[in-house]
């Protein structure tokens, strides 16, 4: 990171770089239309692009296509594809031909387009139904009364059991063919399981029998967009550490409960609305990860939605060590920072929201329009606060009323605590409180804040228009890149996307704040690529990749 620019040089960076073009890296026009689209890592080396009757996949580095066919051809039984499903850690992809209760599967090897083998024996299936386990090259199946186990590139199923209810989540393969597990109900699946219950289990993957099960405390879930878990399992020893609201331990050789320091916690439906046409939605990120630091496990506790609590446990044995006092009123905790001996809540602010909204509008001409929009966005949650507790005993240290109107979110930079009201940036004494300095975020050029963010020696600004940073240590302006309204996309290292509602980006060099775009045709898809420094457009019948840098 370059050194602090003076005053002079600060005046004569932000709001003066010139608006550049992503250079274009190759352009390659398909044979057909997309419905279907997935952009591939650079290191795998391959991306496809699909409809209902043929599919293409091209070189990510040329853009020149590997393979392309129809299904007709590809598969005996397929003649068209109603969904397509990649699993790219597998080199597969499954096609469904959806049938009333008679659902056709074909897989393909996704970087040659072979037939690996075809099945109408698998009815209903779902993205979230299927999961692969490299260790052992399978997919473990989930059907309504089922659990299967079909070797990947065969077919070919092992065995199945009905003892391990709903979807596999996250898993642990131990070395000797056993495998710990969390199951999980996805929401399109809740109708179709009888007799689910939380599950945790350790199976012999030789065989399909359960070794031993247990129940976990609060609902495994999945991101319905991006797909993350938004919990953790892993084996110690012989220990197995399930971290969800909180952490539950596990002996691995009986599977019985060590200790829990974990509540159960629904967001409030109330939290965030859902938008008109939602089909999945979920609201994320509400409650803050518990926090390890060294013997010690800090954990909120939200299991009512009136009163709140910040708990200390011994980390290896599960006592409680204090309770805090109450936190009235949290409807959202999403940050929790340790630092010396001062635990740092953020109430309120932002959160994490997607949705998947489907709607279908007349058309004007006898029709019907279809629009599909897969959304990620960044609500923000009232009320808000900032507290400080004591690591020794719980107590309650310093309570800030300068965030009662609004926070987007909370940092920690060193001895400092960044607090961003949306207007204003606030640097905080972590023991007392104290402001060391507040600076309006509109010296940055960019509007308000929608949220902060660290990057080396700066505060980055994510603003209503564009992006701006900030000397930690002053609170100064660095410097600034104007831009539309545009929400924050990803960022990689030293790059940073905004994607506007039309899918128009701009991605900025952190460094300075310059930044370069591209200007997406209505109804383009846009992908940006693992990295970062490439951003892969489909439109109609084209397939574009652009650079970042």
């Amino acid at each position: 990171m370059k050194k602090f620019l003076t005053p002079l040089l600060i005046t004569a960076t932000i709001g003066l770089h010139a608006q550049k073009e992503m250079p274009t890296v190759w352009e390659t026009k398909l044979g057909h239309r997309f419905d279907y689209t997935g952009t591939g890592t650079e290191e795998r080396g391959y991306s496809y692009s699909a409809d209902d009757k043929e599919m293409t996949v091209f070189d990510n580095k040329t853009g020149k296509t590997i393979w392309t066919g129809r299904y007709k051809d590809l598969t005996p039984k397929l003649r068209k594809v109603d969904e397509l499903i990649p699993f790219w850690e597998s080199n597969a992809v499954f096609l469904f031909d959806r049938k009333m209760g008679k659902d056709q599967l074909a897989v393909l090897e996704l970087a040659t387009g072979k037939l690996l083998w075809d099945t109408d024996k698998y009815q209903g299936l779902t993205d979230e139904s299927i999961v692969y386990v490299p260790e052992e090259d399978a997919f473990a199946i989930t059907l309504k009364d089922r659990l299967v186990w079909v070797m990947a590139k065969t077919g070919e199923e092992k065995w199945s059991t009905d003892k391990f209810k709903g979807t596999v989540g996250k898993y642990v393969v131990t070395g000797d063919k056993q495998m710990v597990m969390v199951n999980f109900i996805p929401e399109g699946l809740f109708a179709l399981l009888s007799g689910f219950k939380n599950q945790i289990a350790r199976i012999d993957l030789r065989n399909g029998n359960i070794i031993w099960e247990n129940t976990y405390v609060g609902r495994a879930e999945r991101k319905v967009i991006s797909k993350e878990f938004l919990y953790a399992l892993n084996v110690a020893g012989d220990k197995v550490f399930l971290r969800m609201n909180g952490m539950q331990v596990y002996d691995l050789n009986t599977g019985a409960n060590i200790y829990s320091a974990a509540f159960d916690f629904t967001p409030d439906g109330k939290i965030v609305g859902r938008p008109a046409g939602t089909k999945k939605f979920g609201v994320y990120h509400t409650v803050a990860d518990p926090v390890i630091v060294g013997d010690d496990l800090y954990v909120l506790d939200m299991s009512s939605k009136k009163s709140q609590y910040l708990k200390k446990y011994d980390r290896n044995s599960g006592k409680l060590l204090w309770t805090s006092p109450e936190i009235k009123d949290a409807r959202a905790i999403p940050n929790m920072y340790v630092v010396g001996d001062r635990v740092l809540l953020q109430i309120g602010g932002n959160v994490e929201a997607q949705a998947y909204i489907y709607k279908r509008e007349p058309d004007g001409q006898g029709g019907w329009k279809i629009t599909e929009e897969w959304r990620i966005w960044r609500p923000n949650v009232k009320p808000n606060g900032v507290q400080a507790f004591s690591t020794t005993d719980g107590s309650l240290v310093w309570d800030s009323e300068r965030f009662r109107k609004g926070i987007t979110n909370a940092v920690v930079v060193g001895d400092q605590f960044v607090v961003c009201s949306g207007k204003e940036l606030y640097s905080m004494d972590i023991n007392t409180g104290a402001e060391k300095f507040v600076v309006p975020v509109a010296k940055g050029g960019v509007g308000n804040a929608d949220q902060i963010l660290t990057y080396k020696d700066v505060i980055v600004v994510v603003g209503d228009k564009g992006v701006s940073t900030f000397n930690m240590s002053t609170g100064e302006p660095v410097a600034s890149g104007k831009y539309k309204k545009a929400d924050l996309e990803d960022v990689e290292g030293d790059r940073l996307i905004l994607k506007t509602a039309k899918a128009d980006i701009a991605c900025f060099d952190l460094d300075d704040c310059t930044f370069k775009e591209f200007k997406a045709r209505n109804g383009a898809v846009t992908s940006m690529s693992t990295c970062g420094n490439f951003v892969y457009v489909y439109d109609k019948k084209n397939v574009t990749k652009v650079a970042t840098r």
